[in-house]
């Protein structure tokens, strides 16, 4: 059954990430610590948008991983034309000149850790992003399919892909095309791993974070389900902490 491939083939890069990625995730918690500790801020972007759903607010989550959220929106309602359909599509992640942009908006500073989150790490905005970070000063941790994206083409104009141009770079583990269930009839591939290891990976990060900073004789605030009886206030007042403390 497909289901069965699924169920193997995911097992498969979850074991592979336990066997392989731990010293990059012990590298990456230590360089997070260490900037939340000095008054740095631990900022994530994912142009895949898994993270910034899975990575922010969750339940057993930390409070000091900042989303950096980035819309372009045109509004330009009008006829239908057919001579329309031959133009270009412009994607977000292709513009030249909004890595810098989105930079120089943000909050980042000096000291601060940016994780880049993207699973072919090959087009301008992951890359050039990575790179006007670590020309300010900021650590960049990337995640991205190492071996998915040394397969494809890259868009940066220097030829470089985000595994290139980071500090850590920690692999989902994905396999090329990302997919874990061959079915020929379809000529394509079902099930991508990415999502789930990214998951896997941010969640491992965390946790290293939090046992570090314990080590170091600090609570880090984390947050409780919204469920659970008392969480309303207990989310309240850790929030109060976290802008006091930064973690």
């Amino acid at each position: 059954m497909l289901v069965q491939q699924y169920f193997a083939g995911m097992k498969a890069v979850l074991e592979k990430i336990e066997l392989t990625q731990m010293e990059a995730i012990d590298k990456a918690a230590h360089l997070i610590v260490d900037s939340l500790l000095a008054d740095g801020a631990w900022h994530i972007m994912d142009t895949g948008h898994m993270l910034m759903y899975e990575a922010i607010g969750r339940t057993g989550g930390l409070m000091a991983v900042r989303p950096v959220r980035v819309s372009v929106d045109i509004d330009n309602p009008i006829r239908r034309r057919p001579r329309a359909v031959s133009k270009k599509r412009v994607f977000m992640d292709a513009i030249e000149g909004l890595p810098q942009f989105v930079i120089e908006k943000s909050n980042m500073l000096p000291g601060d850790v940016l994780l880049v989150g993207s699973v072919s790490g090959t087009n301008i905005l992951p890359v050039q992003m990575a790179i006007e970070a670590r020309e300010r000063g900021v650590v960049v941790v990337g995640l991205t399919a190492v071996e998915h994206s040394s397969g494809l083409e890259a868009k940066h104009p220097s030829g470089k892909r985000l595994l290139d141009v980071c500090d850590v770079v920690l692999d989902n583990c994905a396999a090329y095309g990302d997919t874990v269930v061959d079915v020929p009839e379809l000529g394509q591939g079902l099930c991508p791993a990415s999502g789930i290891a990214a998951s896997y990976i941010i969640w491992a990060l965390q946790s290293r974070v939090v046992e570090l900073m314990l080590e170091r004789g600090v609570k880090p605030h984390v947050y409780k389900c919204n469920h659970l009886p008392g969480a309303e206030r207990f989310n309240a007042l850790a929030w109060e902490e976290y802008e006091k403390a930064g973690y």
